[in-house]
């Protein structure tokens, strides 16, 4: 198959209608905490969807002034002139886009793209199978820092033919997966996850962690929430914040909860929730959550 052929395409825009409207107070949300949770572009991510949804002005603002900050520690202009507009002029002139900063960091990528093109070439040339497998990973990561991720998708499912070992596969999957998450695109998310299990090798429990809460990430955007409530529930505490990039460990125990809740019934929610000494750890981290689960369990 080729890679043209598993390409995801990104998710439309929301239209404007009325999942643009404001859904969350967040008159007790410590913006600046929630948002260190999280690392790249998915820090980014969801600040600008606290910015969206918020019913706070001062929290919207928070949220942008953040997100420009980090923005600005990144690579990707697009993503800078994204937030720029959508600051509007609102925080005054510091936060506007700035096009100095955004012609240097196009220079420079310019240079290292053509440096990276060259030596990939060279060892295309040389049949150098694991320096091929470094120079598609070194363009992988180049794109996904420019904002290029359809681009970053291809380059990493490249590897996959000059992978040698078991760890290699890994990660691959893991690249591919991180990349499919943000385009939207969960059907690679479940294949490559598969993929990744599938791997003689024993894996270490880190990235265990990282493939369960993955796993779950896609049961749930296809509403198979019994399957996802299983796989969040799976995932280990190791996971701590070793998957910022993708997800937070309060993410794990709210999504855990509320799939389960939707789906399991009252033995499983005690054996497999309330009971789960594993779980427990993360619902910690959300007390109301937890008590939800028991308040709900005490009544079912």
């Amino acid at each position: 198959m080729d890679v043209e052929d598993e390409l995801p395409t990104a998710p439309a825009p929301a239209d404007g209608g009325e999942s643009s409207h404001a859904l969350v107070s967040g008159d007790q949300l410590d913006v600046e905490a929630y948002a260190a949770q999280y690392s790249g572009r998915t820090r980014v991510g969801r600040l600008l969807f606290i910015a969206e949804k918020c019913g706070s002005e001062q929290m919207r603002l928070d949220a942008l002034r953040l997100a420009y900050d980090w923005a600005l520690k990144g690579e990707d202009t697009a993503l800078h002139r994204d937030v720029s507009a959508k600051i509007a002029g609102r925080l005054g002139p510091r936060y506007t886009a700035d096009q100095p900063w955004s012609d240097a960091v196009e220079r420079r990528a310019l240079l290292r793209k053509d440096k990276l093109d060259s030596e990939l070439n060279v060892y295309r040339t040389n049949l150098i199978k694991e320096s091929i497998r470094m120079g598609y990973n070194d363009l992988g990561d180049f794109h996904y820092a420019q904002g290029h991720l359809s681009d970053a998708f291809k380059s990493y499912i490249r590897t996959r033919d000059y992978c040698t070992t078991s760890k290699h596969v890994v990660q691959m999957c893991l690249n591919v997966i991180l990349v499919s998450i943000e385009l939207g695109q969960f059907m690679h998310v479940s294949n490559y996850v598969i993929k990744a299990e599938q791997t003689p090798d024993d894996l270490d429990r880190i990235t265990a962690a990282k493939l369960r809460a993955a796993a779950g990430l896609a049961y749930m955007e296809t509403n198979k929430y019994k399957l996802a409530a299983r796989k969040f529930i799976e995932t280990g505490s190791e996971l701590r914040s070793n998957y910022s990039e993708v997800i937070a460990p309060h993410d794990v125990a709210v999504y855990g909860a509320l799939c389960a809740l939707a789906s399991f019934d009252r033995s499983e929610l005690k054996s497999k929730v309330i009971d789960n000494y594993n779980f427990c750890n993360f619902l910690e981290l959300v007390p109301e959550v937890r008590e939800l689960v028991n308040d709900f369990y005490a009544r079912y």
